[in-house]
C-alpha cells in the first residue's frame, strides 16, 4: 500500500518541480545549518534569509504563489531585514551567547528543540505512510488566494483569530517593555528647559571661529571682539590644557 501511495505521489510531481526540489532542498538546509552553526549573529540572519527564499520558492513552485510571495516579501524582506539592522546597531559578537542571561535556558531551549525536532518526525513519517496525497486543486479551484481566504475564514477562523490575538500581545507586551516612565518631577517643560539654556555661564550665540580678525590662522589664537580684546571662548578648551601639559613635560631651558 505505502509503494502505491508513493508511486501516485511521484507520478503527479512533475520535471520542474522535482528539480526545483532538489535545487532548493539542499540550499535551504544549508542555510538552516549555516544559521545555527554561525557564530556571528548578522551571518546567522544571512543564512535564515538564504533559508527564507528557498521556502518562498518552493511555495511557489507547488502551486502557492500567495504563501511564496508572503514568505519572501514579510519574513525575509521586512522582518529579517528588522534583524539585520538591529544586530547591526545594537552589536552582538560570539562571546555574548556565552552569558545566560535568563536562569535554565539552554536546558529549556535543548528539550524544546527535542520536542520540535521529533513533531517534524511525526509529521513526515506520517506523510510518507499510508496518508493519501491530497493536492492543492481543490483548494486552489477559484484561485490561490480565494481559496486561501475560505479556508481562513471558515473551517480555520477561530485558529487564525487566536493567532493575530497572540500577535497582538506580543506587540503591545514589547512596547510596554520599551516604554519608560517618567516620574513627575523629572519631567521638564520647554520654559525650564530655556532658562536653562540661558543660565549664566552659558553662552546662547554661536561661537567665533579661531583665527578670525586676528593676525594668524591658528586653532590655537583667539578671535579678535570688536573692542580688540581676545575672544576666548572660540578656543578649545583642551588646547591650553595641552599646551601647558607639554611645557610641564619639556625639560628646563627648551620652554618657549
Amino acid at each position: 500500500m505505502t509503494d502505491l501511495v508513493l508511486a501516485a505521489a511521484v507520478g503527479q510531481v512533475s520535471t520542474g518541480e522535482a528539480v526545483a526540489f532538489w535545487v532548493l532542498g539542499p540550499l535551504a538546509v544549508i542555510g538552516a545549518l549555516g544559521m545555527v552553526l554561525a557564530r556571528n549573529a548578522v551571518h546567522s540572519a544571512l543564512w535564515l534569509v538564504v533559508t527564507m527564499l528557498c521556502l518562498g520558492f518552493l511555495y511557489v513552485v507547488n502551486a502557492a504563489p500567495f504563501l511564496g510571495m508572503v514568505q519572501v516579501i514579510v519574513y525575509t524582506g521586512a522582518i529579517m531585514m528588522l534583524f539585520l539592522f538591529v544586530l547591526m546597531l545594537v552589536g552582538r559578537d560570539a562571546s555574548d551567547s556565552l552569558i545566560e542571561t535568563l536562569r535554565g535556558q539552554r536546558v529549556a531551549a535543548l528539550v524544546l528543540g527535542v520536542g520540535f525536532a521529533a513533531l517534524i518526525a511525526t509529521g513526515l513519517s506520517r506523510s510518507l505512510g499510508t496518508t493519501a496525497v491530497a493536492g492543492l486543486d481543490a483548494a486552489n479551484a477559484n484561485g490561490n488566494v480565494q481559496g486561501l481566504a475560505a479556508l481562513l475564514f471558515t473551517q480555520y477562523v477561530f485558529a487564525f483569530e487566536v493567532t493575530s490575538a497572540l500577535l497582538i500581545t506580543a506587540a503591545v507586551g514589547a512596547m510596554i517593555m520599551a516604554h519608560v516612565e517618567k516620574a513627575k518631577e523629572d519631567r521638564v517643560d520647554q520654559l525650564t528647559r530655556m532658562k536653562e539654556r540661558f543660565r549664566p555661564g552659558n553662552y546662547p550665540g554661536p561661537k567665533a571661529g579661531p583665527g578670525i580678525y586676528a593676525n594668524t590662522m591658528s586653532v590655537a589664537a583667539p578671535a579678535r571682539l570688536p573692542d580688540g580684546n581676545g575672544a576666548e571662548r572660540s578656543i578649545s578648551p583642551i588646547l591650553p590644557v595641552r599646551e601647558l601639559t607639554e611645557i610641564e613635560a619639556a625639560p628646563k631651558g627648551t620652554e618657549k
